[in-house]
């Protein structure tokens, strides 16, 4: 962090001083601010804020899914599904309806309260959707909510999807636009954009966010950070991958991000988007206990159960069931549950 980019010491005063309000005003400035901070300071800032909007020792809990595997066209440079790359992945084309809901069967069995199902698409096509729609009727009839990933979609698809009772729809900006070239070239930023606007006009949920470690700069993340918090509506759902390097992509081999940078990615974006859920997504397997432990601690407040996270490891169940008995972190309910409860204590606290 350069002294030019740094706020004065009064600025940064008046800044701290409003973190918590929901902001879609802010400047870059800020944010670059914000990862400069002590790490103590960040972290006590992060976690007050999350408190705020929060139970600090519940993490909301969400089960992905690959129903189509492989064979993608798009040229993503992390991604083992990318056709152009030789990563000697086996394609799958997409799942029967009721393998698909047997796996929700045992996600929702083993605490995961949201079903996410990601399939390898740059755009689905319209009978491919249609068997979409009723998996995705499926899994919300089993009560849990339902997330799906399938590139891009327009207005049209995205009505589809809502009107079947899709919860939320993942479509990560990965970076930060000025980045976003060196990473892929089959679409564009902007399609990345239009995608999330049609998402949220339909009614659907956002879940967006994006990848550290594939040679990003601090002012990457930053700029990443700051396109996601000043849009129209922060996103309901953050994730934050630390790449999972696959071998025969471009990334393979890439340095690796250092542990302290990504908390501070995680604390900043609760910083910046204080309702949203935070995700400690892609790569924990990679992460020590105690990395993990300071992520939940800067905020983050959800994460993915199961072995597999599309076609890349994750840790185990009974992983993450023994750490957060340790850490004393219990997986939240559904949110309308959650919503009513916090509501009673409030009420109870001022009574």
């Amino acid at each position: 962090m350069t002294n030019s980019s740094a706020l004065s010491s009064a600025r940064t005063q008046t800044l701290i001083g409003r973190l918590g309000e929901i902001r879609t005003d802010w400047q870059l400035d800020e944010i670059r601010a914000l990862f400069a901070l002590p790490f103590a300071d960040l972290i006590y800032h992060a976690q007050r804020v999350h408190r705020a909007n929060f139970d600090p020792n519940e993490v909301q809990v969400s089960t992905l899914l690959s129903i189509k595997t492989g064979a993608c066209p798009e040229d993503c440079a992390y991604c083992s599904q990318s056709i152009r790359f030789e990563t000697g992945l086996k394609s799958e084309p997409l799942m029967d309806m009721e393998d698909v809901l047997e796996k929700a069967r045992v996600a929702k069995a083993n605490g995961a309260t949201r079903f996410c199902m990601g399939a390898a698409y740059r755009s689905p096509k319209p009978k491919q959707l249609a068997q979409i729609v009723e998996m995705v009727k499926g899994v919300r009839a089993m009560g849990m909510e339902t997330c799906v990933t399938l590139g891009m979609v327009n207005s049209e698809q995205a009505r589809q999807l809502k009107d079947a009772g899709l919860d939320y729809y993942n479509h990560n900006l990965d970076t930060s636009e000025s980045y976003y070239k060196e990473i892929i070239t089959t679409r564009t930023y902007q399609d990345r954009l239009d995608t999330l606007q049609a998402v949220r006009e339909a009614g659907i949920n956002v879940c967006c966010g994006g990848i550290l470690g594939m040679g990003e700069t601090q002012l990457d993340r930053a700029q990443l950070l700051h396109t996601l918090a000043t849009l129209p509506q922060h996103p309901e759902s953050v994730p934050i991958n630390q790449l999972m390097q696959v071998e025969g992509t471009p990334l393979h081999g890439a340095t690796k991000v250092e542990p302290f940078d990504f908390v501070r990615a995680i604390a900043v974006a609760r910083l910046l988007m204080p309702r949203a859920h935070v995700r400690l997504s892609a790569g924990r397997s990679d992460m020590s206990d105690e990395t993990q432990a300071l992520c939940f601690l800067a905020g983050a407040n959800s994460i993915f159960y199961g072995d597999k996270l599309l076609t890349t490891e994750n840790p185990d169940e009974n992983h993450d069931r023994d750490l957060f008995e340790r850490l004393g972190i219990r997986g939240e309910v559904l949110r309308t549950e959650a919503s009513c409860r916090r509501a009673e204590n409030a009420e109870a606290a001022t009574a």
